[in-house]
């Protein structure tokens, strides 16, 4: 399928890496203008160089300083499609939080997609086009007990989506978020064999997936080649009707979590 994005340009936040890499070459092989972005100098050309094309960019969202440089290095840049990505889930518990973990974790995954909301929304007016995507989970609606930091600041930007959705009404901008739940990923594929070892599941993902996976209708977790596949979805005019919506990718799992 012909996604027809041929000759746009994509700002892809924390695409150095996991999940936003693999978005950010998706969007590549659908001929969009990838500006892929690292945090700390060096990431993104890495990154660039893994993928075999995109534009590196660097700045470090989660501060003011950090977002006005990566701003400026976007001065001269048209951004017709916005993926805020860029987010991180950090270990915490009602006991031992501070608030300033909390603070933390609202610059982390909301202050840093507002900045870049912020500054492409004006230009995305003028062309009367554009596609913001934000990356949010399945606790933004069903949070855990753990990590409760974290699940409260997705649950913002889950609110500021639909509200940035009403503030776009009637132009040719379209926002969603996009929420997936356990995602296969290199990190969690050891932690689940390491834990599978432990219980005597097996030794191959194979086996230990059918553990991990057996309360989820589909029989396996997230893929992140699908997350992404997804997300380039959302970003064509062929579904200009999806607009303002939570779209949840985890299996059916939610469903039927008590």
């Amino acid at each position: 399928m012909d996604l027809q994005l041929q000759n746009r340009t994509a700002l892809v936040t924390g695409s150095h890496r996991g999940t936003g890499m693999i978005i950010a070459g998706t969007l590549l092989q659908e001929g969009v203008r990838v500006l892929v972005h690292g945090l700390q100098p060096g990431q993104a050309e890495t990154a660039v160089d893994t993928l075999g094309g995109g534009i590196p960019v660097c700045g470090d969202i989660t501060t003011e300083q950090g977002s006005a440089d990566l701003i400026n290095a976007l001065s001269d840049t048209d951004i017709d499609i916005l993926v805020n990505n860029y987010g991180t889930a950090d270990p915490g518990s009602w006991g031992g939080d501070s608030s300033r973990h909390w603070v933390l974790a609202y610059e982390k995954n909301v202050l840093s997609a507002l900045r870049m909301v912020q500054h492409c929304l004006p230009g995305m007016r003028r062309r009367n086009w554009g596609r913001i995507i934000n990356l949010g989970t399945v606790g933004s609606t069903r949070p855990d007990s753990r990590m409760p930091g974290y699940y409260a600041s997705k649950g913002a930007l889950a609110n500021m989506s639909v509200s940035l959705a009403k503030e776009v009404a009637g132009t040719g901008i379209r926002v969603n978020l996009v929420s997936p739940g356990l995602i296969l990923t290199p990190e969690v594929e050891q932690a689940y064999l390491q834990r599978g070892r432990e219980k005597g599941w097996g030794d191959t993902w194979e086996e230990v997936e059918a553990h991990v996976a057996g309360d989820i209708p589909i029989r396996r977790i997230a893929r992140r080649e699908e997350v992404a596949a997804l997300v380039a979805f959302l970003c064509s005019p062929l579904v200009d009707a999806v607009h303002g919506q939570n779209i949840r990718i985890d299996g059916g799992a939610l469903d039927i979590v008590s």
